[in-house]
C-alpha cells in the first residue's frame, strides 16, 4: 500500500541513539531477541484479533537509510562516523516470526519474535508495534461489531472520521480481516482487492428539486445498485413513500427488483420496523434495510435485541477510531541474547506491577484443540525448542495459581508462530486477504461461546510450560532484592 513511501525514518529518537550507543561499547553484532505482546485485551473482551503481518513484512522489504537520512543524522552532531557509515551501507538481517493475521490472540503472548544484531532489532521497535497495535485494535473492534449484527453484512464506513488517511486504509483492511463485507475506502479496494461500497449522501438528494426526483434520477442510474437514503427530510412520511413510488415507476417496469433503503438518523429501531411494513406492504419484501450512523456493537446489540427490522449496518467513526477503547497497548522486551557459540542467555525485566514482569527466553505459541469438538482449550507459551506431543497426557497450569492444573487428553498442538523472515529474507508468502478474512471467521469459531461474550467474557488460559516457568522462576530468584 505505501510501496513508494519510505518509512525507516519512523522510529522513536532514542533507539538510534541507543543504536550508537551500542557500536561506541562493542555490543552492535550482539544477537538479540525481542518478543511483541500485549497486556490487555480491549473492551475487556475475550479475545484480540492479530492484524499487520502483511504490511510488516512490506516495511521490513524495504527497510534501507537514504543519503539523505544520514544527512540529518550528520546535522544532529552527536552519532558516530562509525554508526553513519553502518547505516548508510545497512543490510537487513533478521529473523522474524509472527502470528498469522486473523488469529484470535490473548494477553502475554508474542505476537511477533525478532532475532538479530541487537541495532537492527532496535531499530524495529517502533514501527512493529505501530503497525500491530493500530491494525489488531481495529480487527478486534471490528470483530465485536461484526458478532454484534449476528449474520448480517457490516459495511465499514470510517474514512472520513479515521485519525490519518493511513489509519483510514489499513484500518479498513483490518476491518476486512475481522469480518466486514466492505469499505467505504475507495483506495482500499484499489490497492487490496476489498469490495468498496456506498449508497448516497444527503447532498444528493438536496440537489434536486425535490425528494422524488433525487430518487428517480439516482434510479435511472444505476438500477441495479439501487439503495436510496430516505431520512433527508421524513422517513415514514417522504422518504419510504417516495422510495417505493421510485422502485414501481421507474425499476418495477424493467424487471429489477430495489436493493434497499438507508436510514441514517431517528430511532433506528422504531423506524426500521415501520419502514419494513410499508416496504412489505407494496410488495418489497425483499428490499433491504440498511443502518448507519455512530453505531457500535452495543447499540446493534441493542436494537436487534429489541426487535429491530435491520438487514446490514453501515459503521464508522467508532470501529476505525475504536472508540471506546482507542490504544492496544502493545509492547517491545528483550527477553533473550545470543552468544557467539548459539547459546542463548534468558533475560527478564523485574516490576513491582506484576503485569509487567517479562517471560524470558526464545519462545514458541501452541494453541491446544479438542480433538471431538474442535474448540480451543488453551494456549501454552514454551521454549522455542519444545514440542507439545499431542499423543500423550499433557498438563497445564495457571503460571500465577499453580495449583490450578489441568492433565488434557484426545487433543491437538498447534503452533501459531510461523516464520516470516530468515536472516533478513521474507520465506513467507501471504494468503489472500479473502483467506485471511475466512481463517479469522474460521479461528474465531474454535473459542468457546463463553469466551467470545461481549461482556464479562470467560477468561481463556494462556500457560506457561513447565521448562519455560522454571526458567523464569530462576531468573526471578536471580534477580530479587
Amino acid at each position: 500500500m505505501f510501496e513508494h513511501v519510505d518509512l525507516s525514518m519512523l522510529a522513536d529518537f532514542y533507539e538510534f541513539t541507543m543504536a550508537d550507543g551500542f557500536f561506541s561499547s562493542g555490543l552492535e553484532d550482539r544477537i538479540a531477541y525481542f518478543d511483541t505482546y500485549f497486556r490487555a485485551i480491549p473492551d475487556n473482551g475475550g479475545y484480540a484479533i492479530m492484524a499487520g503481518t502483511e504490511p510488516l513484512m512490506e516495511y521490513l522489504n524495504n527497510f534501507s537509510f537514504s543519503e539523505d537520512d544520514i544527512a540529518y543524522f550528520r546535522s544532529k552532531q552527536m552519532f558516530s562516523e562509525l554508526f553513519l557509515d553502518y547505516l548508510k551501507n545497512f543490510k537487513f538481517t533478521c529473523d522474524v516470526w509472527a502470528v498469522p493475521e486473523g488469529t484470535p490472540v490473548f494477553p502475554g503472548e508474542p505476537l511477533v519474535i525478532v532475532r538479530g544484531p541487537i541495532v537492527q532489532a532496535q531499530l524495529l521497535e517502533t514501527m512493529i508495534l505501530l503497525t500491530v497495535n493500530h491494525q489488531s485494535l481495529i480487527a478486534t473492534k471490528a470483530n465485536r461489531i461484526v458478532r454484534a449484527a449476528d449474520g448480517r453484512p457490516v459495511m465499514e464506513f470510517g474514512a472520513r472520521r479515521a485519525q490519518g488517511y493511513s489509519a483510514a486504509m489499513y484500518g479498513s483492511r483490518a476491518a476486512y480481516i475481522a469480518g466486514c463485507t466492505s469499505t467505504s475506502c475507495t483506495i482500499t479496494d484499489k490497492d487490496c482487492g476489498i469490495p468498496a461500497a456506498g449508497t448516497m449522501a444527503h447532498s444528493w438528494v438536496q440537489m434536486f428539486p425535490s425528494e422524488l426526483e433525487a430518487f428517480r434520477a439516482y434510479a435511472q442510474k444505476y438500477p441495479t445498485n439501487c439503495v436510496l437514503l430516505v431520512d433527508t427530510y421524513n422517513v415514514l412520511k417522504s422518504g419510504i413513500p417516495n422510495a417505493i413510488r421510485t422502485f414501481d415507476e421507474i425499476l418495477k417496469p424493467i424487471g429489477i427488483r430495489p436493493l434497499g433503503v438507508r436510514i441514517d438518523s431517528g430511532d433506528l429501531t422504531y423506524l426500521s420496523r415501520k419502514c419494513r411494513k410499508m416496504l412489505d406492504e407494496a410488495g418489497y419484501p425483499d428490499c433491504k434495510i440498511v443502518a448507519s450512523n455512530s453505531l457500535d456493537e452495543y447499540i446493534i446489540r441493542d436494537m436487534l435485541t429489541q426487535g429491530a427490522k435491520l438487514d446490514s449496518f453501515g459503521v464508522g467513526e467508532r470501529l476505525i477510531t475504536s472508540k471506546s477503547e482507542p490504544v492496544l497497548g502493545g509492547v517491545y522486551k528483550l527477553t533473550a541474547t545470543e552468544e557467539p557459540d548459539g547459546t542463548i542467555t534468558p533475560k527478564i525485566k523485574l516490576s513491582e506491577n506484576v503485569a509487567k514482569i517479562t517471560n524470558p527466553g526464545f519462545k514458541q505459541l501452541y494453541r491446544l484443540y479438542e480433538k471431538e469438538s474442535g474448540k480451543a482449550i488453551a494456549d501454552v507459551i514454551t521454549l522455542h525448542d519444545e514440542v507439545i506431543d499431542s499423543g500423550k497426557p499433557y498438563e497445564i497450569f495457571d503460571p500465577e495459581h499453580t495449583w490450578k492444573r489441568k492433565t488434557i487428553t484426545d487433543f491437538t498442538a498447534r503452533p501459531l508462530l510461523t516464520k516470516l523472515f530468515e536472516n533478513g529474507h521474507p520465506v513467507y508468502t501471504p494468503p489472500s486477504i479473502q483467506e485471511v478474512q475466512s481463517y479469522c471467521a474460521a479461528q474465531v469459531d474454535t473459542l468457546w461461546d463463553e469466551v467470545t461474550r461481549l461482556e464479562n467474557p470467560h477468561r481463556y488460559y494462556v500457560d506457561l510450560s513447565r521448562p519455560l516457568w522454571n526458567m523464569k522462576q530462576e531468573l526471578l530468584s536471580k534477580h530479587s532484592i
